[in-house]
């Protein structure tokens, strides 16, 4: 069996949301999880470690990080998963059963999984969709609902695994205009998280630097964009990732 491990140190929130984002379209959630934890100075506190992940390190600052690393607010309450490669189809279910377990053991009271939608419509809406009618309701007054269409990569296989294991799962999608990188877009989910949560988390210096974000993870946009085509899609929906 593959071993498949969640490395964190001891915690300090108290039933915690949790917001977890991998590349995909636009890169929407990466970027948005990237600004909290500069913006909010997050708590590193732990790693997820796979055997099959990629056999990648990334470098902040000249220090070497694993490359899906957990972060950690006192103040706002919330973990955050972040990750800086995109991941296998293969690997997707088994990172999402470790991923929603964890949340369970610690208690968190939701998980919010972060993404980008591409309607080529040259729009910056948020999207929402639930596992159930009743979190549905919660953030229909903040996000319009999806109420058709799939939802792609490892961001649709928490919400499954949500599901499976009876655990409160909400997505938040970015709407985009295809894979370039998309710093727009993840304001608008931050944007949409401070209304849901009651947070107010800045996005002026995320706006500011949208170009340079953009040049900056183009290479990321390229690696996650050859990943998503190996999914199978059925044309008649958008594509959400």
């Amino acid at each position: 069996m593959v071993k498949t491990e969640i490395i964190v140190q001891e915690l300090s929130v108290k039933e915690p949301v949790m917001l977890t984002s991998f590349p995909g379209i636009g890169l929407v959630g990466t970027i948005a999880t990237a600004h909290f934890v500069t913006e909010l100075g997050l708590d590193y506190k732990g790693v997820i470690s796979s055997e099959i992940l990629p056999p990648v390190a990334t470098l902040i600052d000249g220090v070497i990080a694993p490359p899906i690393r957990i972060y950690e607010s006192v103040e706002h309450n919330a973990i955050l998963i972040h990750s800086d490669i995109p991941i296998a189809l293969e690997i997707s279910g088994l990172l999402s059963q470790e991923i929603v377990h964890w949340a369970k053991s610690i208690n968190a009271s939701k998980i919010y999984s972060l993404a980008g939608v591409a309607t080529f419509e040259g729009k910056h809406r948020v999207f929402g969709a639930a596992t159930t009618k009743e979190l549905l309701n919660e953030i229909r007054e903040h996000v319009e609902i999806f109420k058709t269409g799939t939802i792609s990569g490892l961001a649709g296989s928490i919400l499954n695994e949500c599901v499976y294991q009876r655990f409160p799962g909400l997505a938040l999608l970015g709407e985009t205009s295809g894979f370039n990188p998309d710093p727009r877009a993840s304001a608008q989910i931050i944007e949409a998280l401070n209304n849901l949560l009651g947070w107010e988390v800045g996005v002026e210096r995320l706006i500011k630097e949208a170009e340079y974000i953009e040049t900056q993870m183009q290479k990321l946009a390229e690696q996650t964009r050859i990943q998503e085509h190996k999914v199978p899609r059925k044309e008649e929906f958008p594509m959400y990732g």
